[in-house]
């Protein structure tokens, strides 16, 4: 194990259950961003209905598979924002997951919008 690894363990030891799922899924939205889509990419948005209970993360990777066509480069800032809202600032999930859910909702639309 690197030191680096050493160190990411000692401080995910040190936060609180709720604070380690929240580092966890951070670093699976993170790996997200890098991970190359491999698919052919739909034109109209994929139904996906939205489960009851549902970390930001995958409601992030549920609207991704909902509007492939998009561009992920486009969304990374504003939606890496709304992480941290959550992460950080305390905000709920249920809140986060409806602005996500308006901001790519959002970006279809004017992807849409013949200019």
């Amino acid at each position: 194990m690197t030191a680096d690894e050493r160190r990411l363990l000692r401080l995910f030891r040190a936060l609180s259950e709720t604070r380690q799922a929240g580092l966890l899924d951070y670093a699976e939205f993170l790996l997200a961003r890098v991970m190359p889509d491999a698919e052919p990419v739909a034109s109209t948005p994929v139904e996906i209905e939205r489960p009851a209970q549902e970390s930001v993360v995958k409601a992030i990777k549920r609207l991704r598979e909902t509007y492939p066509m998009l561009d992920r480069g486009k969304l990374i800032h504003e939606t890496a924002a709304l992480m941290s809202q959550h992460l950080v600032q305390g905000r709920t999930a249920v809140e986060v997951i409806d602005e996500l859910e308006a901001l790519f909702l959002r970006h279809y639309v004017s992807s849409q919008d013949p200019q």
